[in-house]
């Protein structure tokens, strides 16, 4: 079938890193063009890319098939809503809106215009996550008692972006890294009954909060989701507690890494996490103890953009929907009353 020809909204960190080099080289895409109003830095590396100085333009081009929305978290809502309406398929960085209610229309507008929509959760295909994934699905540690994730970062500075500093709507570490692992958080367990969260700001001159500590309750267990910029020796990343056992595992995912690095995806040892990162699994098994290190998934952010090509050309359903996108902006809304009102919000 003919790839798909997609266009990117800017090219900054997201586009540069985290799309473009996979629509590059997956053969079922064409990187067709990128919105850039004044520069030409997709051009530099990729030579035939159209540079777009205007949405408008690029959204009047029939040739283009799906947008990539990777701009500011506030404007999320508008441009998808007019990508949406220019009749092309879309996916939308995360965090997908600033508000649930902004979520729900665009789900609303997608299905009525019969467009795909999908928000590029990519840590979903993190190494450490699908290791913790197949770790729950084959029930070693029994009924799970306590999970505890962390996204924590040893970053002092203030961004140099204004944007991600600017407190309004849909900015501070909640949006930026809490999404990430509230959307894992989800996959794994669902939508918790009730969340608390305690959110504050450490950075000298932030005025948006950068750390947070989240409570998620479901009916057996509890699930903590903490991140902070004043981390310079990291915990373990995933740290999970059941009724057989434990398993221990750090957060050691490569791609990003070798995306900043230059590596190409899909080449030699794509994904792949050094030895000694393999995550310790400690449980009672078939009435003995055993200790042992497990060895850790290939993490693969490409398949998130296969699952893209399979709901255009195929009618698959996206591997991230609309749906499961809102509900993360659902817990982060009532963290941030949580964090407001000093108390357990039900959801």
């Amino acid at each position: 079938m003919q790839p798909i020809n997609t266009a990117i909204c800017s090219f900054g960190m997201s586009g540069h890193l985290f799309h473009a080099p996979f629509i590059s080289v997956n053969p079922n895409f064409n990187l067709y063009g990128v919105f850039e109003r004044t520069k030409n830095l997709a051009q530099g590396i990729y030579p035939a890319v159209k540079t777009f100085r205007s949405l408008e333009s690029m959204l009047t081009d029939e040739a283009i098939e799906l947008v990539i929305v990777n701009t500011p978290n506030i404007t999320h809502y508008e441009f998808a809503k007019k990508v949406i309406n220019a009749g092309k398929h879309l996916v939308i960085e995360k965090p997908f809106t600033a508000t649930a209610t902004e979520a729900e229309a665009l789900i609303a507008l997608a299905k009525k215009k019969g467009v795909v929509m999908s928000v590029y959760h990519n840590r979903r295909y993190d190494s450490d996550f699908k290791t913790v994934q197949k770790i729950l699905n084959e029930g070693w540690l029994g009924n799970i008692v306590e999970a505890e994730f962390h996204y924590d970062r040893f970053v002092p500075e203030l961004s140099y972006k204004v944007h991600k500093e600017t407190p309004t709507d849909g900015v501070g570490s909640l949006y930026d890294l809490g999404s990430h692992l509230i959307d894992q958080a989800l996959q794994l367990f669902g939508l918790p009954k009730a969340v608390f969260a305690d959110l504050d700001t450490y950075r000298p001159n932030s005025k948006v909060a950068d750390y947070f500590d989240l409570k998620l309750y479901y009916p057996s267990h509890r699930v903590i989701l903490k991140s902070s910029y004043f981390v310079r020796e990291a915990l373990p990343g995933n740290i999970l507690h059941g009724t057989l056992g434990s398993f221990i595992k750090s957060k050691a995912d490569v791609q990003e890494k070798d995306l900043q690095a230059g590596k190409i995806p899909g080449t030699h040892n794509w994904g792949i996490e050094p030895e000694n990162e393999k995550g310790l699994l400690h449980i009672e098994k078939d009435g003995n103890i055993v200790k042992e290190y497990i060895p850790t998934l290939k993490g693969n952010y490409m398949a998130y953009y296969d699952g893209m090509y399979e709901a255009i050309r195929n009618n698959k359903e996206v591997q991230v929907t609309g749906k499961d996108a809102m509900q993360v902006i659902k817990v982060i809304e009532a963290a941030l009353k949580s964090n407001k009102e000093r108390k357990v919000i039900d959801l």
